[in-house]
């Protein structure tokens, strides 16, 4: 049966407009496996066969769940796209709260795990084997899904972050590629000096981008232990963040175009947008949606806030979890751990996807792979020294959906007004700290 707690939490944990999370009815303790299961049943479960649902939007799976089913002939794998992140966290939530209807897999973002976990609304995979992959993964992704002794979800795939510059435009100025924040502001005034049109990067407000590069200036504005939260953004790391940020908005050094917006691709591919301080996961939509400017971009290591240091951050990743109730919880791990590790994991690197797992990653034929659209580089190398260099200690809000859905009402004031940014951060965490009281939350600042 359900705490109190939990079954308020589920009930309160509503994303205005995004997410409904509802009182859910009695079943398995707190996520927790049947003490009986564990790596036999697992096998056991896989001969005897049955049919696994998996709710994800990401591509690369359908291959992966075609070679499961050759491996494995009496498992039939159904693939359903339920819509991509909010979309999907809500029919998922609705689903297990009405006890029918969910999933037996379902991909979730590393953002939204916590916000699941806490709810125990996806299942423990430690004791079906999960709690012996902890070196399989790169540290950044496995430290997303996994809390003391649990393991809420493994990682499929992860988003090291790297700065992704037009070659083109930098050469043709004489400008070079910074290797510090400080020098990437220099560099922002040299280019639109030199052509007005040309911005450093674009940004109106993004709760993702913000966070990640707060995450690499060694800010840890987050702390989360169950149902107690802090909330920070007053730390040093976040002032090294915004003091530098606060030039390039002051200065107009940045354009105010959406990401993912039909002007953002068109910056991206007439050179009026110079950088990108992105995920990983990026090339592929260079070359599908800027393929005009093949060859003008390059990936060089993300600038550094210290000269000499080599600090990253994740950008974006989702991971597989097993939603809780699940009757086929042996069979639906294992198809997690076929995806990702293994053979699923390399089909899907061999897709396009950016590996969250060490051997991936250090993989000889991953890191010489050349780019044709970068000019030839081999930019795996790049990205698989960013995973190394991720740092440690970063961790959401068990309730990060909902503090992301209030972003541009606060922190994006600082874009269309002369208000701080760090004045919107501020406005951020005090919105956060009242959601989360009301939640249930005992809530430090």
């Amino acid at each position: 049966m359900r705490t109190h707690f939990t079954r308020r939490l589920l009930g309160a944990l509503a994303v205005v407009s995004t997410l409904a999370l509802t009182a859910t009815a009695c079943g398995a303790s707190d996520g927790d496996a049947d003490a009986g299961s564990g790596p036999k049943d697992v096998k056991a479960a896989l001969a005897k066969g049955g049919k696994v649902t998996v709710w994800a939007w990401e591509p690369t799976l359908k291959k992966v769940a075609e070679d499961f089913e050759k491996k494995y002939p009496k498992v039939d794998v159904e693939l359903v796209n339920a819509g991509t992140g909010d979309k999907q966290y809500t029919a998922l939530q609705n689903a297990i709260s009405a006890g029918s209807g969910a999933p037996d897999v379902a991909q979730i973002e590393y953002y939204a795990l916590g916000q699941f976990a806490i709810a125990h609304s996806v299942e423990n995979l430690a004791p079906l084997g999960a709690s012996g992959l902890d070196k399989t993964f790169t540290p950044g992704p496995w430290n997303a899904v996994s809390e003391d002794k649990a393991v809420y979800a493994l990682p499929m795939d992860s988003g090291p972050m790297a700065l992704f510059y037009n070659k083109k435009v930098f050469d043709k100025h004489g400008v070079k590629v910074p290797t510090t924040w400080d020098e990437y502001v220099e560099a922002a005034r040299a280019l639109h000096k030199a052509d007005p049109k040309i911005f450093i990067t674009n940004d109106t407000g993004d709760a993702g981008a913000t966070t990640s590069l707060i995450w690499q200036a060694g800010g840890r504005p987050y702390k989360s232990g169950g149902t107690q939260v802090s909330i920070d953004f007053g730390d040093a790391g976040t002032k090294k963040y915004t003091d530098t940020w606060q030039k390039l908005l002051d200065e107009k050094l940045v354009a105010p175009v959406s990401s993912w917006s039909n002007e953002w691709y068109k910056g991206l591919g007439d050179g009026s947008l110079a950088t990108l301080s992105i995920g990983a996961w990026m090339p592929a939509n260079f070359a599908s949606g800027v393929a005009s400017a093949s060859g003008d971009w390059r990936v060089a290591p993300l600038p550094q806030w210290t000269k000499g240091d080599k600090a990253s951050a994740e950008n974006g990743g989702s991971s597989l979890a097993v939603p809780d109730g699940t009757k086929n919880q042996e069979l639906a791990y294992a198809f997690i751990e076929f995806a990702t590790t293994g053979a699923g994991a390399t089909s899907r690197v061999a897709q396009g996807a950016f590996p969250a797992t060490t051997a991936d990653l250090g993989s000889k034929a991953f890191l010489e792979k050349p780019f044709p659209y970068f000019g030839g580089q081999q930019a795996n190398k790049i990205f698989a020294e960013s995973a190394n260099n991720v740092g440690a200690g970063w961790s959401y809000l068990p309730y990060q959906v909902y503090a992301n859905s209030v972003f541009n009402d606060t922190v994006g004031k600082a874009y269309v007004s002369p208000k701080p940014l760090a004045d919107g951060l501020k406005s951020w965490q005090d919105v956060s700290v009242k959601y989360g009281k009301d939640q249930g939350f005992t809530v430090a600042e």
